[in-house]
């Protein structure tokens, strides 16, 4: 495996001096934002689209300083009803264009998740059973049925006419899917493209192990997030571990995300990374650094050091 780094964390420094930042870390490889939600500080994607010239510059900044990119990521909700799913469907469509001309192969995305029914305007994350009430199961039907198939099955097609070989879906709450089980139910029914952008600390935060996730996830594990979380003493163990409250007040929530290392120990993350290898993922390791009880450069370092501790290359 060989690390990588989500480039929004260094959304204040140019596509150049955001290269340099990561190389003086001794990482070579970038994951970098084209789409969904993001700012996309370092892609400018319909730039890139509209000449072959910016394309071949751009590529050129990573090539003399011997770096590759991880993946394209465009991180949305797509299946959102109204205007945001219909602007977030586009940078989908224009990432994988984009990853086509520049030759990669990859991109991270989320599921997304739709209204609960034909008209509403909210997207509705189902997490209850769906034996009572009675209108659950239907809307649990009809987001899968009649909206997620749908999309992904003419967007894995859009993959295939350009390149892209690999979408891994990030197992984000919020989404429809957040777990192996829902990226299985994807992928049995839009095909091999998709796969599982395991990020450990969602898992983590739902209660879940994300060890026994990635032995689940075998042939379909496409990308890993170095991302950590950590529940916290005490206040779980009154409130569990839904939570609601702003990132912003790390002091009163049930868990955070935090710098790896910070939330699991070294020996866990060793064991996680060996039975990713084991399922057969020797591909790039994402650092995603989101820990706001530290500085950045702090998490960064932090996060760094651990994952080159525990990765097994």
């Amino acid at each position: 495996m060989k690390l990588s780094i989500c480039t929004d964390v260094y959304n204040n420094l140019s596509f150049p001096d955001m290269l340099d930042k990561v190389k003086s870390l001794g990482v070579h490889a970038v994951e970098m934002t084209a789409g969904g939600w993001a700012t996309c500080p370092h892609v400018p994607t319909a730039a890139l689209l509209a000449s072959a010239n910016k394309r071949q510059a751009f590529l050129a900044e990573l090539e003399k300083r011997g770096m590759q990119i991880a993946a394209l990521n465009c991180s949305g909700n797509p299946l959102s009803p109204g205007e945001m799913g219909e602007r977030h469907t586009q940078s989908s469509y224009d990432t994988v264009v984009l990853a086509g001309l520049l030759g990669v192969k990859k991109i991270v995305m989320m599921s997304g998740c739709p209204a609960g029914a034909p008209g509403d305007m909210t997207p509705n994350w189902i997490t209850s059973t769906v034996s009572w009430p009675a209108y659950m199961e239907p809307a649990l039907e009809y987001q899968w049925n009649e909206v997620a198939i749908p999309w992904w099955k003419k967007f894995v097609a859009h993959c295939q006419a350009h390149g892209v070989e690999q979408v891994a879906i990030e197992e984000f709450p919020c989404m429809l899917v957040y777990n192996p089980a829902t990226l299985w139910r994807l992928r049995n029914a839009v095909g091999p493209t998709v796969g599982m952008n395991l990020d450990p600390s969602h898992l983590i935060a739902m209660g879940a192990d994300p060890i026994a996730a990635a032995r689940n996830l075998k042939g379909a594990l496409y990308h890993v997030h170095g991302k950590d979380a950590r529940i916290e003493r005490g206040l779980c163990d009154i409130n569990g571990l839904l939570e609601t409250q702003h990132v912003t007040a790390p002091e009163t929530r049930s868990w955070n995300y935090v710098a790896v290392g910070c939330g699991k120990d070294l020996q866990w993350w060793k064991e996680f990374f060996s039975v990713c290898r084991m399922g057969g993922y020797d591909g790039y390791v994402s650092l995603e650094m989101e820990d706001l009880t530290m500085s950045i450069e702090a998490g960064v370092l932090t996060s760094i050091s651990a994952l080159q501790q525990t990765i097994s290359k």
